[in-house]
């Protein structure tokens, strides 16, 4: 497991960070740059917490994701092993639960009749906004994967998709169940 005793080490001082291999890779590489923007929609998620703490329903689904982020982090800075011994990634299985939460909290809510404006309480906004800095670390992996030589497992790139969209079911869900969404209403202000 991580043991960090000491918090700064002075080895990024020169633009370089080491991944978990023990490579060193500029700060602005895809990589780190990846892993870095699925750590933001972790603090987020953290933001969106002190707003969900009274709703079992998706306080204790996100808690469960802010761990989840951290075995994708930890599959894109290539950590050799994780407990077991075998290399540290999400599941597929991990993939199916989250799908399954979508699932669950989607058929509760209210049919979607228009585009929705992030909005209506402040947990949903912020599971809005924690959804677009998801959509920039997908992107971010996809452009990655391209690179030759550079590798990004499916299971991590499919648990970073899902998110988002369990994301965007949750902002609905945290707006009384789709009832208190802020719908786009086109060419309002022509």
């Amino acid at each position: 497991m991580v043991v960090l005793n000491r918090i700064y080490t002075r080895t990024g001082d020169d633009g370089t960070t080491s991944l978990g291999s023990g490579a060193r890779r500029k700060k602005y590489d895809l990589r780190v740059d990846a892993y870095g923007t699925l750590d933001e929609v972790n603090a987020v998620l953290g933001l969106v917490r002190l707003y969900t703490a009274g709703s079992a329903a998706l306080d204790q689904a996100l808690s469960r994701i802010q761990n989840d982020l951290f075995d994708v982090e930890a599959d894109l800075c290539l950590a050799e092993k994780g407990p077991g011994g075998a290399r540290l990634t999400v599941t597929e299985a991990q993939v199916a639960w989250l799908e399954a939460e979508i699932d669950r909290l989607n058929d509760t809510l209210e049919p979607l009749r228009s585009f929705i404006l992030p909005g209506g309480s402040p947990a949903s906004a912020y599971l809005h906004l924690a959804r677009t800095v998801c959509r920039r670390a997908e992107r971010i992996m996809v452009a990655l994967q391209d690179q030759p030589g550079e590798e990004v497992s499916a299971p991590s790139l499919q648990y970073v998709n899902r998110l988002s969209d369990y994301l965007f079911v949750a902002g609905r869900y945290a707006n009384d169940k789709g009832a208190g969404d802020v719908l786009w209403q086109p060419g309002q202000h022509r």
